[in-house]
């Protein structure tokens, strides 16, 4: 597979990338800072920039949206994924993979009630980003699947976790490594069987 990660110099992209380049597939790599891990094409450039965005994807069998905030950029998630969106759209790759956060949307049902009150208090910029970004991605005409982790550590993998649809009963919470993240992203793009789906993850 052709695999583009949008964010990927650092965090679960750079994560995603390493896993999905040591399972064979071939990745790119877009970031501001040029950084990829080895053995991975990188792209410079901000995504938000239409020619960056189309190079990024041209000749991908699937993108991946992992990237962050950005420091005095009010959408920055939002304004990200709307380009990458236009340039699937505009030259044909279909698969993507977008991740938001638990909060997100519809996902509040999913969170004990405490920590749902709580990243409303603390995390409301960050989810309303999210909330646009998931806008943007549903109603992309894409073949999407959005993933809302919780918290996020750099513990180890553990190869275990919970992912639920909001729907599915229980709750999930607490945090998940990055590192199973990075492993959970890499299995739900080439799974079909979670395309227009929304789904939480957590340990």
């Amino acid at each position: 597979m052709k695999l583009t990660i949008i964010g990927g110099s650092q965090g679960t992209g750079a994560l995603l990338a390493g896993l999905a380049r040591d399972a064979g597939h071939e990745v790119t790599v877009v970031s501001r800072s040029g950084n990829a891990p080895a053995g991975v094409r990188g792209v410079v450039g901000s995504a938000t920039d239409p020619a960056v965005a189309r190079e990024a994807v041209a000749g991908a069998d699937a993108v991946g949206v992992t990237v962050g905030g950005a420091k005095g950029v009010r959408r920055q998630r939002a304004e990200v994924t709307r380009s990458i969106v236009t340039a699937m759209t505009e030259s044909g790759p279909r698969r993507l993979v977008v991740q938001s956060s638990l909060g997100a949307g519809d996902s509040g049902a999913q969170m004990p009630l405490p920590l749902r009150l709580l990243m409303k208090a603390v995390l409301a910029a960050p989810l309303a980003d999210h909330d646009e970004q998931e806008s943007v991605v549903e109603s992309s005409g894409l073949d999407w699947t959005v993933v809302r982790p919780t918290g996020l550590t750099t513990r180890p993998a553990t190869g275990r976790w919970r992912a639920h649809e909001v729907g599915d009963g229980g709750t999930l919470g607490g945090s998940i490594p990055r590192a199973d993240l990075a492993a959970y992203l890499l299995e739900v793009l080439s799974d079909d069987s979670l395309i227009g789906k929304a789904v939480g993850i957590s340990s």
